[in-house]
């Protein structure tokens, strides 16, 4: 017979992480640079009564469980009440990336039916042009007093402070299901329109207590954190949730994420542990050198969203900060591995240890994963054997928002990488499969390519992608920005490779451009640049257009 256990349930509900964090470290600062310019403090006791005064006030207005409210925000002390005071009350908080196209975020809208919208004031020419396709929504509410309401505007606006004013700071928490919805985040939308991916309380507090732990982000009450990863961009990597868990002080960025910005407030705030895509990293590394800075708190930047290139990585070492490489998704809450090292690190060489730290890492507690080949069949854990990544566990989606239709293969979640994993468990991703160039039947890694070129001194910024080949079906070409001033040749770049891929792989050809777009999540926009110059080698004319 079975015996049930006998230990007090409580459901993991993200209320009760900020209700200890007011509890137990009430006095610990939220430090917020605002969208005026200044910088805001208050406590995690101050943000804990504003995000129970949020609560009553969203009751007040008829705001109930499963109802979905929008955000488009930058990091701040305001979005982070949003995050709490939305979902404490079993309503949904939905983080709108401002970056994606509008005719995108008037679908995302549309989608998720938002009864509210509550946005920056840097959004509000955003919200003019949206809102009048947006019929669904009931207010418009911009996160400023009354006093900072533009004088004219197309349509109906609150104050967020006059929205909660008057409310009491006093709530006593719903008890609910902790399957139910806490967080919408909708994917990029690359190859179609963005798909939602839907949070449980429980899947966020899970991943808030896996991502603490020392062979993740490895974060305790010592620490001050300062996610530059935006809060839009799949709950700002769990941040907003592990922080508070463990007492971290927290600094919010706001919208300033240049070089100069960044180092400043790290200097004045005393931070310790950050997190960010590879090009935030790439423009505080440009200016601290450029000023001859030298890091002596901010030890960790944790690194993701794309591969943190070699080069930047010895950079930053140089420069005192450690980058911690780490996977993830919209589709895994987002995150599946850390780079944390293993018992045997210590006894590997310098070199060894560079290689470790170039992977993605070893999956968190609670995550799964293995690599596939295109028969289905699990690959061994060898470093070398390369094939589909799949993950499976407690904080993977099952299905997307909006369909019946499950997201899984025999249990498993397609990530749409292409990886190995070592006999360590630690995973690399080689490549995205719609990225991966296919020549003369062998797979040739665009991501490696990428970071040899970046560790060109001329070189500003590359991408790798397949071109069609009237021979081997597709070859690489290598699209570069040169660092300002730099006369690189493509001969000479190509001339780099040499000894560092087999031959085989070295790109066919260089084209060197101004620019290099990036998506709305910081990553290079492959799908542009395969229609502008995948037929360079068929069509030469075509890379001109």
């Amino acid at each position: 017979m079975n015996l049930p256990g006998q230990m007090m349930y409580t459901p993991l509900l993200l209320s009760s992480v900020l209700q200890q964090a007011a509890r137990h470290f009430d006095s610990v600062e939220i430090v917020s640079r605002r969208v005026e310019g200044d910088i805001h403090r208050y406590t995690y006791r101050d943000c804990h009564a504003r995000a129970m005064q949020l609560a009553n006030a969203l009751t007040s207005r008829g705001i109930a469980a499963g109802d979905r409210i929008g955000t488009l925000a930058w990091n701040g002390y305001r979005h982070m009440e949003l995050y709490y005071g939305v979902a404490g009350i079993g309503a949904v908080c939905h983080t709108i990336n401002p970056r994606l196209f509008p005719e995108q975020i008037t679908y995302i809208i549309n989608h998720a039916r938002d009864r509210l919208i509550c946005f920056d004031a840097s959004f509000a020419p955003l919200v003019e042009q949206i809102a009048p396709q947006c019929p669904h929504v009931e207010a418009w509410i911009m996160l400023c007093d009354e006093k900072d309401l533009p004088d004219a505007f197309p349509l109906p606006i609150e104050s967020y402070e006059t929205f909660i004013s008057g409310h009491a700071q006093q709530i006593s928490w719903p008890q609910f299901d902790e399957q139910q919805a806490a967080v919408l985040c909708y994917t990029s939308g690359t190859t179609g329109n963005p798909k939602g991916v839907l949070y449980s309380h429980r899947a966020l507090t899970m991943m808030a207590y896996a991502s603490v732990a020392p062979d993740a982000f490895c974060l305790s009450a010592t620490d001050t954190v300062a996610p530059v990863v935006p809060m839009f961009h799949v709950n700002a990597w769990g941040l907003p949730f592990s922080a508070p868990l463990v007492g971290a002080r927290l600094v919010l960025p706001g919208p300033r994420l240049d070089g100069e910005s960044l180092w400043t407030l790290f200097e004045q705030e005393g931070v310790t542990v950050s997190a960010g895509v590879p090009t935030i990293w790439l423009g505080l590394v440009d200016y601290m050198r450029r000023v001859g800075k030298h890091s002596d708190r901010f030890g960790r930047a944790i690194v993701g969203g794309a591969a943190c290139p070699p080069h930047l990585a010895r950079s930053m070492r140089e420069l005192g900060i450690k980058a911690v490489h780490a996977w993830g998704m919209t589709e895994l809450s987002p995150l599946g591995t850390v780079c944390a090292p293993s018992n045997s690190y210590r006894d590997k060489s310098v070199e060894e240890r560079a290689c470790i730290d170039a992977k993605q890492g070893r999956a968190i507690a609670g995550v799964d994963l293995k690599v596939v080949g295109t028969d289905g069949a699990e690959l061994p854990w060898d470093g070398n054997s390369a094939g589909n990544l799949m993950a499976r566990g407690h904080w993977v989606l099952s299905h997307y928002y909006g369909t019946d239709q499950t997201a899984l293969e025999n249990g498993w979640f397609a990530t749409g990488d292409v990886a190995t994993i070592d006999a360590e468990g630690y995973m690399q991703i080689t490549d995205r499969s719609k990225d991966v160039i296919k020549s003369g039947g062998e797979w040739i890694s665009s991501i490696e390519l990428e970071n040899i070129a970046m560790s060109h001194p001329e070189v500003e910024m590359a991408a790798c992608i397949a071109a069609e080949h009237p021979k081997w079906d597709e070859r690489p070409l290598l699209i570069a920005v040169r660092r300002p001033g730099s006369a690189l040749t493509a001969s000479q770049l190509l001339a780099f490779y040499d000894g560092k891929v087999a031959r085989w792989c070295i790109p066919d050809d260089v084209v060197f451009v101004a620019e290099l777009r990036l998506t709305a999540t910081g990553k290079l926009q492959k799908l542009a640049l395969r229609q502008r110059f995948g037929k360079h080698f068929v069509e030469p004319h075509a890379s001109k257009a």
